[in-house]
């Protein structure tokens, strides 16, 4: 039976941390959780997909909720720990996966199996990227990435005492910007060789 194998990507947005994800996914013929992990969980509990995307990955609402007994009204932090459950599930179940943010790399370090890398990139670079996706100004597109990183680091030191994008909580944390997103893919699936010769 071939070895469990978990690639846990944190990413900056604009970095490729998903093209990245796809890629490696494609090479080890393994499943990809990213945003289709909320179409899973919406078919396995009988959920209002698009009720769940609009509070993937937001940062809890700190003014509006409150948790009272370990019970609480936010939906940001329901659909974040349904999605925590799921990984765990996953994790434990012995599959081998790729997942794209959710927390992962904090989730599952206990994992022996997973392998946690973190995509950054240069500004300038990821908003040209997130411009040409979506035919925006390249002003815009930095703004946007500016508020997306925002919201991602808010999102994830939430949940985790590890800090968003501190290099002391990765394996490997690579530039896409200085090696582009095919390269990233080839020297992360050369580390994963790598790691695993040593073991």
């Amino acid at each position: 039976m071939a070895k469990q194998r978990i690639i846990a990507i944190g990413r900056e947005y604009g970095s490729g941390g998903h093209k990245i994800g796809e890629i490696l996914a494609k090479k080890y013929g393994i499943p990809l959780y990213d945003k289709e992990m909320i179409e899973v969980i919406a078919k396995e509990k009988d959920l209002d997909l698009d009720e769940l995307k609009k509070y993937d990955e937001i940062p809890r609402n700190r003014l509006f909720s409150r948790t009272v007994n370990g019970f609480t009204n936010s939906p940001e932090e329901t659909i974040s720990q349904m999605q925590f459950d799921f990984l765990r599930e996953k994790a434990n179940s012995g599959e081998s996966f790729v997942v794209v943010g959710r927390c992962a790399t904090s989730i599952l370090k206990d994992n022996e199996n997973m392998v946690s890398i973190f995509v950054t990139g240069d500004l300038v670079y990821e908003a040209t990227r997130i411009s040409k996706l979506y035919r925006i100004t390249e002003v815009e597109g930095e703004s946007m990435v500016e508020k997306v990183n925002k919201q991602r680091k808010q999102y994830h030191n939430y949940y985790c005492k590890e800090k968003w994008g501190d290099s002391r909580y990765y394996d490997l944390i690579i530039n896409s910007s200085k090696v582009g997103i095919e390269n990233a893919a080839d020297i992360i699936d050369h580390y994963i060789k790598l790691i695993q010769t040593t073991e």
